[in-house]
Parts: C-alpha cells; sequence; structure tokens
C-alpha cells in the first residue's frame, strides 16, 4: 500500500465510525385490540441536537405511510389519520424514541421503520420564527401543542 493510500483510509475511517445509525426492535406479531410498542436506537447523532426523528410504514402493496415524528426539543407531530391512537416519546438518556400505537387493527399490518428527517433543524431556532411550511407540514402534521388547543 502506497502512502497515500494509507492517508486516505486513515483519514477517511473517521467518518465510517461516526455514521449515523437507527435500530427498529420489538415485538414481530401483535394481536388485534393490542397496542404495538417499537423502539430505535439512535447510534452516532444525539437526538437532541437536531432533527426530526419520525416513524414510517409500508403496508403490503402500499405506499410508505407517514406516522409521525418528535422533534429534537421533544414536541410530537402526528398523522391526523393517526392522530387518536399514536404516540411518539423519546429516552434522552439512551438515545432512543418510541413508537406506540394502539387498538391496532388488521389495517396497521405493516413494515415499520424509524428515520431521521434529511434536513438539519437546529437547536437554537428562535422562538418566533413562524411554523416552517417545509414537506413535512404539507403532509397534513398536526402538532402535540396545536392538538391540545383544539
Amino acid at each position: 500500500m502506497t502512502l497515500l493510500g494509507l492517508l486516505c483510509l486513515v483519514t477517511f475511517l473517521p467518518g465510517i465510525l461516526s455514521q449515523v445509525q437507527l435500530q427498529e426492535s420489538g415485538p414481530g406479531l401483535v394481536k388485534p385490540s393490542q397496542s404495538l410498542s417499537l423502539t430505535c436506537s439512535v447510534t452516532g447523532y444525539s437526538i437532541t441536537s437536531g432533527y426530526y426523528w419520525a416513524w414510517i410504514r409500508q403496508s403490503p402493496g402500499k405506499k410508505l405511510e407517514w406516522m409521525g415524528y418528535i422533534r429534537y426539543s421533544g414536541e410530537t407531530y402526528y398523522n391526523p389519520s393517526l392522530q387518536s391512537r399514536i404516540s411518539i416519546t423519546r429516552d434522552t438518556s439512551k438515545n432512543q424514541f418510541f413508537l406506540q400505537l394502539n387498538s391496532v387493527t388488521t389495517e396497521d399490518t405493516a413494515t415499520y421503520y424509524c428515520a431521521r428527517d434529511t434536513v438539519r433543524r437546529l437547536q437554537h431556532e428562535p422562538r418566533h420564527k413562524p411554523p416552517c411550511r417545509g414537506a413535512l407540514d404539507q403532509q397534513g402534521a398536526l402538532s402535540s401543542n396545536q392538538a391540545q388547543q383544539l
């Protein structure tokens, strides 16, 4: 191996080791009327440092469905069609976030994924800033704060 090749390997290795990884865990099957509880463990990045942390699912033969997300600040947004049954929470000490879906039916049969928004949201966003009208809001998300005001 040439010296240049070795330098490139050493230079790029830290970036490889610091990649963000998300790993879902939970039961494989849940009976109708029960609750589904899933965990997403995040490594390589603190869930309180930025980004929106989401749950998405895909039913057989259907498109991906956005379920909801929790912001780095802890605020939650949910798909209105699931609003009455869904809860997304987090444990910052374990760098994990969770999905709970209550009263499941056969319509909830799907592969469930946890994901991170691709746009970094900074911790120091001004509080007086109006709500973003980006892609996430266009999906009909309902903020937990908005839900409490209804």
